[in-house]
């Protein structure tokens, strides 16, 4: 234990007494570690953001939104099929639209559905105490605030009897409250939606996202909204799906360009009880829908897991690539010592002579040059420790990309530095341990 104590010690003064050379030996360590925290903290802060996201669009589900075909789709799908008399006689393919009646028989069809949440969205003027304000109205279920992982702050959820006799209640966001509630508990007071006064019951819990997210994810703002009984927004404020004499006079106006909206709900979430079966589950909801709707595809699912868990596996590629990267400049680092401590050993046979010929041994030798070559990968691994974490802050400031920095990544780093200098200051201390102790004093 002595031997290598002073061993070490003889490998410190070494690298002391060549200032210059070990500082540009660790260049390469400096440069390689702190690479690899940089892309660490890269790839660490991209899988936060996409999890984050995935807790913001809720796990397992098929998300249906409504749309109204335009006068070309509309014309191609009747190309594409058969043409009969109102076909001919009309611009639009007739599709009773997204209702609640599909959203039955889904569920009925499906054993694998473990809940739906309905959406009607309707732009309404916000008025209370001499404040207005543009809006949304949200006809929906409870089963909305689950899938959306939305949590009611103050107040209660709707209750059956709200939702079975389409009562005037509603449960406002957060930013609702902060404008029109600003000094005073919403619960029990009312606000009017449009020309309907609600009666508030609840508010929910300010959900933090970035816009980026809620753009990216297309999510709307949920502190933004008003939300009322998905019965309630079909009896008190709007139900398209049923006929006026007001859309009976716009489909006998042939001067109408746009088809209106016809679709009782806008959207609709699907919750399946198990991921693997969300691709077949999305087929048969299509077909079925397809099927109802008579052939017009007036509707879009899509699976926001499967686009994440795509993009997931985009993002491990790159990572794998920027590991790639921070790798061979470690391999380069380490080539580097290797060199280094071949040159120096050659510079210095005649102390390794003078050492062998006073007593030491082979092995004596081995851990002096080894000590050198770990004393500098442990010094450019510090270096390129704070190097990293100050490239990461740079780039999470200065180039919108997340970075988490993790303390295994830093310790994993400074392992790697240590286990560079290891492996690439082996052969050259073993060859400095085999040089003939004559030969060595003998050179000049």
């Amino acid at each position: 234990m002595n031997r290598a104590f002073f061993n070490f010690i003889l490998a410190v003064e070494g690298v002391n007494d060549n200032k210059l050379r070990s500082i540009l030996t660790a260049l390469g360590i400096v440069f390689g570690v702190g690479a690899v925290i940089a892309m660490l903290a890269i790839g660490s802060g991209a899988k936060k953001a996409i999890l984050d996201q995935m807790k913001l669009i809720g796990t397992n589900n098929i998300v249906i939104t409504s749309y109204v075909p335009s006068e070309k789709e509309s014309d191609e799908e009747e190309e594409g099929g058969s043409t009969n008399t109102n076909s001919q006689n009309n611009n639009w393919a007739y599709s009773p639209g997204l209702t609640l009646e599909d959203l039955q028989a889904i569920e009925t069809i499906l054993p694998n559905v473990e809940q739906i949440s309905p959406e009607v969205i309707l732009p309404t003027n916000i008025v209370r105490s001499a404040k207005y304000d543009g809006g949304r109205v949200i006809g929906i279920t409870n089963s909305f605030f689950e899938l959306n992982r939305l949590k009611i702050n103050v107040g209660t959820e709707f209750h059956p009897k709200h939702v079975e006799e389409g009562q005037p209640v509603c449960i406002i966001g957060k930013n609702i409250k902060s404008k029109f509630f600003s000094e005073e508990d919403p619960i029990g007071q009312q606000i009017k939606c449009g020309n309907t006064w609600l009666t508030v019951i609840g508010v929910i819990e300010k959900r933090l996202a970035s816009r980026e997210s809620l753009s990216s994810l297309g999510i709307r703002d949920y502190n933004s909204d008003i939300y009322i009984p998905v019965t309630t927004a079909l009896r008190r404020f709007k139900n398209r799906a049923m006929v006026s004499q007001e859309s009976i006079g716009r489909g006998n106006n042939n001067n109408n360009s746009k088809q209106p909206n016809y679709h009782q709900l806008d959207r609709a979430t699907i919750q399946i009880v198990e991921s693997k079966q969300l691709q077949a589950s999305a087929d048969v909801v299509a077909r079925m829908l397809l099927r109802r709707h008579r052939e017009v595809l007036d509707f879009e699912i899509e699976i926001p897991e499967l686009l994440l868990e795509q993009e997931q596996k985009t993002q491990d590629t790159f990572n794998l690539v920027l590991a790639v990267i921070a790798g061979i400049s470690l391999l380069v680092g380490g080539i580097g010592i290797m060199n280094i401590m071949l040159a120096s050993v050659m510079e210095r046979i005649k102390e390794i002579g003078v050492r062998r010929s006073l007593g030491a041994t082979q092995r004596d030798i081995i851990l002096q040059f080894l000590f050198e070559a770990i004393f500098i990968s442990l010094i450019g691994g510090a270096l390129g420790i704070l190097i990293g974490l100050g490239s990461a802050r740079t780039i999470a400031a200065y180039a919108d990309i997340p970075t988490v920095v993790s303390g295994w990544s830093v310790f994993l780093s400074f392992g790697v530095a240590a286990t560079v200098g290891l492996i690439f200051g082996l052969f050259p201390a073993q060859k400095a341990a085999r040089l003939d102790p004559i030969k060595a004093l003998r050179s000049d």
